[in-house]
């Protein structure tokens, strides 16, 4: 039985995710963290029944995750706490699926410094959806072929989104651009920008838009748009929960999503 913990439990994703890993026959929720609801219990505030798991305090994280005897940690929540938690989670002895987007680059390499001291198995993704993953590769393929088009980068999500562009619209530039041999990143434009040899990225915030991702490649007299709609943040959740149970039997170190689903991406 895989023993999992969850930070942000109170969070839309915190439920989502705790609703999924009670689902699995293999896996069960061990600890459950938040900066509110302390001593509730987490199945109750997640709306699927007692669990007899209360939501502690983040501050106790290493203690409960020992002695709660938890295999790994799922924590989607905001980049300024998961570099706090991950750590934490490490020291443990506790692996981690990471779905926290907006890194600074001093941040993930504290994370990932962590993991490797340690010695625990980490995933690190900016989109847990098996779809977006695909897509990620059908971009590469497309890139190969499409080197002389326009390349634009067009993604929309709800207006609490706090980190802009989205992790994941960075990951389909970081993708273009290692096939293509590196490409320059504009991010919006304004005024007189001419348009040069650049991936443009764009960020659309409003309502409860789940997320939108659109690579367009524009060529003369044609243009193809690969595109990937999440219509419900259960496309995450799922997703997460199957690296999960992943990790635990991987290897130490630090994973993508590519390699759970066996992707090789350039």
């Amino acid at each position: 039985m895989i023993r999992a913990a969850v930070t942000g439990a109170s969070g839309r994703m915190g439920k989502l995710i705790i609703s999924n890993i009670i689902s699995l026959k293999e896996m069960e929720l061990s600890a459950a963290f938040d900066l509110v609801n302390i001593g509730q219990d987490a199945g109750e505030i997640a709306q699927v029944g007692h669990l007899g798991v209360p939501i502690s305090d983040v501050k106790d994280m290493e203690k409960i995750l020992k002695e709660s005897y938890t295999d790994v940690l799922i924590d989607f929540t905001i980049s300024d706490a998961t570099v706090v938690n991950a750590p934490r989670a490490a020291s443990a002895g506790v692996n981690l699926v990471i779905g926290t987007t907006g890194f600074s680059n001093e941040q993930r390499k504290i994370i990932e410094a962590a993991i490797n001291e340690h010695g625990v198995a980490g995933i690190i993704s900016p989109n847990f959806s098996i779809g977006v993953n695909v897509f990620f590769k059908i971009v590469a393929e497309a890139s190969k072929y499409l080197e002389d088009f326009d390349i634009e980068i067009i993604e929309a999500h709800h207006n609490k989104k706090k980190d802009a562009p989205s992790g994941t619209a960075m990951k389909a530039a970081d993708v273009i651009s290692a096939v293509l041999g590196g490409k320059k990143y504009i991010f919006g434009r304004q005024g007189l920008a001419p348009r040069s040899n650049e991936i443009g990225i764009h960020a659309v915030r409003g309502g409860d838009i789940v997320g939108d991702h659109t690579v367009l490649f524009a060529g003369d007299g044609e243009r193809i748009e690969i595109k990937h709609q999440a219509h419900s943040r259960q496309a995450f959740a799922s997703g997460a929960v199957k690296a999960a149970a992943w990790i635990c039997n991987a290897k130490p170190g630090i994973y993508t999503m590519e390699d759970i689903l066996g992707l090789q991406l350039y």
